[in-house]
């Protein structure tokens, strides 16, 4: 893959890359689309297939983590994707859990709360995986989706303080038509679980109409919206938080232009979503 990619570099080809975990939907395709229109004629689009171990969790779902190349290479195929990098865990990781590996990238200010707090090795996972993506693809364009919020802030980050070569494109949130953020994980929902999904979504609208033009305190805010999600049976809020968009840090007052994010469990099921006010 690196050497391709060097090979299409001196010939001065753009490359757009889209790191996906797999499992495609129609989300991932509207970031191949873009980074497509983003490099533009005589150009790549790379999408790498990478399950990866390191940002999971000991009990979170890295074995059951829905897997079908087989569609991710229809769906690339169909929207004209030139390849699909795939490695394995020893390409990625050589001599692990021996100890042969031994790199990591840190993030120790962005990746703090929500998703760090909750997932604490998570985003450690996130920077090194994708930081090896990037000097192995050379892309000059990366895509990532809005529904990982922080995730995409935490990769803004470590590619300005690490120097990375490449621009960093954040799409918006790919959505079902009742609102709720499309997600491999979806898959896990049953039917009941499925039809109560859509309190993310509907909690976001409804913190929205709630800060209107004037603001709201976030504390008042906050409690109102975990009063709204305990209203769907099968909900169950891990958190929920109100912060400036840009340094990720929590603000007193919820206002037009800040930033909300929550993830909540259904069954075993865990989901996030976020949204400007």
């Amino acid at each position: 893959m690196q050497r391709t990619a060097l090979n299409w570099r001196q010939a001065g080809i753009k490359i757009g890359f889209v790191p996906t975990m797999g499992y495609l939907h129609d989300g991932h395709i509207s970031l191949v689309r873009r980074a497509r229109k983003l490099v533009g004629a005589n150009s790549k689009v790379v999408v790498s297939i990478y399950v990866n171990p390191t940002q999971f969790g000991p009990n979170e779902d890295l074995s059951r983590y829905p897997r079908d190349l087989k569609n991710d290479k229809r769906l690339c195929r169909e929207a004209g994707v030139d390849l699909i990098f795939f490695p394995d865990d020893q390409e990625m990781y050589p001599g692990k859990p021996e100890g042969r590996y031994s790199t990591y990238v840190v993030e120790e200010q962005l990746s703090r709360g929500m998703e760090g707090a909750s997932r604490p090795t998570h985003f450690r996972g996130v920077a090194t995986v994708v930081a090896k993506l990037f000097n192995i693809v050379l892309p000059d364009v990366a895509v990532f989706g809005e529904k990982d919020f922080q995730q995409a802030a935490v990769i803004r980050r470590m590619v300005a303080d690490l120097n990375f070569p490449l621009k960093i494109v954040v799409a918006p949130t790919g959505r079902e038509p009742d609102g709720l953020a499309m997600s491999s994980r979806n898959r896990y929902l049953n039917p009941d679980e499925r039809a109560q999904a859509v309190a993310l979504k509907q909690t976001i609208d409804r913190a929205r109409k709630t800060v209107g033009s004037t603001g709201v305190s976030s504390a008042r805010l906050k409690q109102k919206l975990a009063a709204f999600i305990k209203t769907f049976p099968l909900a169950r809020l891990d958190y929920l938080d109100v912060f400036d968009p840009d340094d990720l840090q929590p603000v007193s007052t919820a206002k037009k232009g800040s930033q909300l994010a929550l993830a909540v469990f259904f069954g075993k099921t865990r989901l996030i979503d976020n949204g400007r006010l």
